[in-house]
């Protein structure tokens, strides 16, 4: 599989890293992975023969930059490259933009368009046009693999299609992002506030500058709509989303829920009710004889409630800039293995 690597950010380097460090793993797979192209919003470096990847891995570890190579170009360009690369898929990871989708749309529609499979980390295309980018695909005989979109390495995605084919969901229910479940659960072990929990967060690089996308439930809501229109196949948006976040929990209320024997999570819920599909974020009592009682710290997990294959939960899959690589790289290795992620 020739590929084209755009974005050139942390998820982008670590996924050259794991090339390299899985290369053995892929050839006994008999799976044979050949990097032609990588891109940044500046221009590119391009190599018809292949770009070697431990040659690159090695130069990542000097924090070496794609613009500091020499065959660095400003004319090589996703253009450029979809004619000229004889490529068979393209990794997107640009920045999300939840409002526009940009640049990620724009690309993901010329890569479909031309009958390149495309496998996504970047948020945004998918929250916002997953259908149309999903028949896109169909009518160009290609796919688009996004299980990095919705909880990095956790396989909510996969479960959903695959897992739980022929069966209806009646419900998805998850605790999606790790950064509020760490707030919660520094309050919960070592009776921190909500601030004080933050402020670690973020000292460690768990939560960022502005954490508002995350304990403000929209990180949460965003990959509850991916799921969603993935598996429903339908067109939600945030606004289709009761949303509130975890900003106002006291350690009163934490202390509350221990003597009750409960905890508070934060957890999106779509679920059907009079056959139409409810969806919400919110602060959430789960007692112990729940699956999601136990996911603690950085974890995730996602429930599906279905009306023949009954409950099943997926729970775990590490956070951080290698997990999200190695869900690009999962999604890679199904697709070779002729998986196409966009007929279901």
């Amino acid at each position: 599989m020739r590929i084209a690597l755009i974005g050139f950010g942390n998820v982008g380097k670590a996924f050259l890293k794991l090339l390299k460090e899985k290369q053995g793993n892929i050839e006994n797979n008999g799976i044979s992975l050949e990097i032609i192209s990588i891109l940044n919003s500046k221009g590119g470096i391009y190599n018809n023969q292949g770009i070697s990847v431990e040659a690159f891995a090695k130069d990542l570890n000097m924090n070496k930059e794609l613009n500091d190579y020499i065959s660095f170009s400003p004319d090589i360009n996703i253009d450029y490259v979809i004619e000229n690369g004889n490529i068979d898929a393209a990794v997107l990871l640009t920045p999300t933009n939840k409002d526009t989708g940009e640049p990620g749309i724009t690309y993901i529609k010329k890569l479909l368009t031309k009958g390149i499979n495309v496998i996504t980390g970047d948020k945004g295309p998918i929250l916002l046009e997953y259908k149309h980018l999903k028949t896109l695909a169909q009518e160009n005989n290609c796919t688009l693999a996004f299980g990095c979109t919705t909880g990095g390495a956790l396989p909510s995605i996969n479960a959903a299609l695959f897992d739980l084919a022929g069966s209806d969901i009646l419900e998805v229910r998850g605790i999606l992002n790790g950064t509020s479940n760490y707030i919660i659960n520094e309050m919960e072990d070592n009776n921190f506030t909500f601030k004080d929990a933050l402020k670690k967060a973020q000292d460690l690089g768990i939560a960022e500058t502005n954490p508002t996308l995350d304990i403000e439930g929209y990180d949460t809501a965003t990959k509850l709509i991916i799921i969603c229109n993935a598996i429903f196949n339908k067109s939600l948006s945030l606004k289709d989303v009761n949303l509130s976040g975890i900003s106002n929990l006291t350690i009163e209320e934490i202390q509350r829920g221990k003597t009750l024997g409960y905890k508070y999570k934060l957890i999106g819920t779509a679920k059907f009710l009079d056959n139409s599909l409810t969806l919400s974020v919110g602060l959430d009592k789960v007692y112990n004889n729940d699956p999601l009682f136990n996911v603690d710290g950085k974890n995730k997990a996602v429930k599906f409630v279905s009306d023949t294959l009954g409950d099943v939960t997926v729970i775990g899959g590490a956070s951080g800039t290698t997990p999200a690589a190695a869900a690009i790289l999962r999604d890679i290795i199904n697709i070779e293995k002729g998986i196409n992620f966009t007929k279901f």
